[in-house]
């Protein structure tokens, strides 16, 4: 028998449950990630959320991908699906950004495009407006810790204050008890 290794690629990363559902398309996950000057243009001024090197560390942690591609190309090329012998592209239901050009055209061409339900309906945008929404609570929940923190290291610097003020007491104290007259 021989072990054959299905490649499965997606391109810009997704959400756990979509990388999850592109995993059981084959036996190895590529995950193409675009630079942020791509995304940029692709989704908007306000993309890409996290910087490539973030976007990578993200997605390298997933337990079901296997490779990342740093700065895939867009659209996708002949070249990356040869090099890195590609068996099938992964989209998600839910995706955003330009719709007027194809850039997975080569994939639907070879007909190694597949369009997946992750189950998950949220997209960037999404995510980006629950940040916006809760940043406030986010904040009054920090400033009340540093307040505490705060709290908490002044009285322990007045009990050391204080404790070492009775230890340099106790020292007077025994060193006056013990003088001796002649």
């Amino acid at each position: 028998k021989q072990w054959y290794q299905r490649r499965v690629a997606i391109t810009a990363g997704g959400l756990v449950d979509f990388l999850e559902a592109a995993k059981k398309e084959g036996s190895y996950l590529i995950v193409g990630l675009y630079e942020d000057d791509v995304v940029n243009e692709y989704k908007g001024s306000q993309y890409p959320v996290q910087i490539l090197q973030e976007r990578v560390l993200s997605v390298l942690a997933n337990r079901h991908v296997n490779e990342v591609l740093i700065g895939a190309p867009y659209p996708l090329t002949e070249e990356v699906l040869d090099h890195f012998k590609i068996d099938v592209v992964v989209q998600g239901m839910v995706h955003e950004g330009d719709h007027d050009s194809d850039h997975y055209a080569v994939a639907r061409q070879r007909g190694i495009f597949k369009e997946i339900d992750s189950g998950n309906c949220l997209k960037t945008e999404d995510l980006v407006m629950r940040i916006i929404r809760n940043r406030k609570l986010f904040m009054d929940r920090n400033r009340q810790k540093q307040i505490k923190e705060l709290n908490n290291i002044n009285r322990m610097a007045e009990k050391e204050k204080e404790e070492k003020e009775e230890h340099d007491d106790g020292e007077r104290a025994g060193s006056s008890g013990s003088a001796v007259s002649s």
